[in-house]
């Protein structure tokens, strides 16, 4: 028993050792930057001036819209996904799931072959409009929502697949529609999956780079985002300085909006 004793608070001694390090390990990069952030002299300036304004704005109304579209084209996708049975169920799976694993560059360069201005659409589409898609704002919002609506998807769709189908038959039987029963029965019952991947397409779209940088370019007040802004900063004559007051500002904003998400789920 003694024996049996001493391995078990061995083993918690371990765990505990464990979650300290790994606490530690994802606090201290944070720690870092608000330090350096406080000892910087133009944090405030920098915070403050018109390209951190422009690129906090564009990337807030930018994946507000991502999210918007996600949800409202990735709701049925996830939900045909759970409940459906049909040739090529599993292509088209793996096909959502291709943007999370996929590099972001790559993502980007396959936006720009399908919509730049040479590419499979984008270049007919330029000669009966005479608009290019490509590097302007609504090639942001294509950028974010290829790489950060397949997070939604998921999400929902393993919402769904927890709820149990008998719940929708035994709604059939009391005659209501399938719209009313998924409004009634099925959303209410994955709400929380819902709500946590609105959260992960929102995070995702926000720190969007590399596909924004390829297919948008970099364009201050068209195209820069914030976490273009700060790569531009770390480039340029901000350097590390400035990428650290633009960080602790996009850190504050994310900070934010986690804590009213919670808030409102409570």
């Amino acid at each position: 028993m003694k024996v049996r004793k001493g391995a078990d608070r061995a083993g918690f001694a371990a765990v505990g050792l464990l979650v300290v390090a790994f606490a530690v390990f994802f606090l201290l990069p944070f720690a870092g930057l608000i330090d350096r952030a406080a000892r910087e002299d133009g944090t405030w300036d920098a915070m403050t001036s018109a390209t951190a304004r422009q690129a906090l704005w564009l990337s807030l109304w930018t994946s507000a819209l991502t999210v918007v579209i996600a949800v409202v084209a990735g709701t049925p996708v996830a939900y045909l996904l759970s409940r459906a049975r049909f040739p090529g169920r599993a292509l088209a799976d793996a096909l959502v799931d291709l943007p999370i694993v996929l590099p972001p560059t790559v993502a980007g360069v396959a936006l720009l072959t399908a919509f730049g201005r040479r590419g499979l659409i984008g270049e007919p589409l330029e000669q009966w409009t005479g608009t290019a898609v490509s590097f302007t704002t609504a090639a942001v919002v294509m950028a974010q929502v290829i790489v950060a609506a397949p997070f939604y998807v998921r999400a929902a769709r393993a919402g769904f697949d927890a709820v149990d189908v008998q719940f929708e038959r035994v709604a059939a039987t009391l005659g209501a529609s399938r719209w009313r029963t998924f409004a009634r029965v099925v959303a209410p019952q994955a709400r929380s999956a819902l709500l946590g991947g609105i959260v992960l397409c929102w995070a995702r779209a926000m720190g969007e780079l590399g596909a924004t940088l390829i297919f948008a370019g970099n364009f201050r007040g068209t195209t820069q985002t914030m976490p273009l802004a700060i790569l531009e900063s770390f480039e340029g004559a901000g350097g590390l300085g400035g990428a650290v007051a633009l960080s602790v500002m996009l850190l504050a904003v994310a900070l934010v909006f986690l804590w009213l998400f919670r808030l409102v789920t409570r």
